[in-house]
């Protein structure tokens, strides 16, 4: 299903939860939320769409992914950049890495790490500053 815009800096400004199977729904309408907003996003953080669970869904060239509980365990190569946010107007400038290692579930709840770097890299790391409550 999906979802409005959560655009209460308060609540944004809260940490996410750890998500469990019992999310599932809020997996879903995160994964529909992004796709009916490609158009003008290319990542999103369940609490952008009211849930305090710790979900981001993300572009990953043509394919959207989902990552549960995830988490940046290495990073290398900062850099600053100027990012927008669905749910912010305007823009902020924010540090990044170019490289980052994540760990983090599937939609099946299996750990999954990996490598990500570039454009991808900085958008995974923009969600999952929407998870520890960080707005940029």
């Amino acid at each position: 299903m999906i979802r409005p815009i959560i655009h209460d800096p308060l609540f944004l400004a809260q940490k996410s939860l750890p998500a469990t199977e019992a999310d599932m729904q809020v997996i879903t309408d995160l994964l529909d939320t992004l796709r009916a907003n490609l158009d003008r996003c290319v990542g999103m953080a369940a609490n952008m769409i009211g849930e305090k669970k710790r979900v981001i869904a993300v572009c990953n060239g043509p394919l959207q992914m989902v990552m549960v509980n995830p988490v940046i365990v290495a990073r290398s190569g900062e850099y600053e950049a100027e990012e927008g946010c669905l749910s912010l107007a305007g823009t902020r400038r924010a540090k990044r890495y170019r490289q980052i290692t994540v760990s983090w579930q599937d939609q099946r709840f299996q750990r999954q790490t990996g490598v990500f770097e570039g454009f991808v890299a900085q958008i995974i790391q923009h969600e999952v500053d929407h998870c520890d409550g960080v707005l940029i």
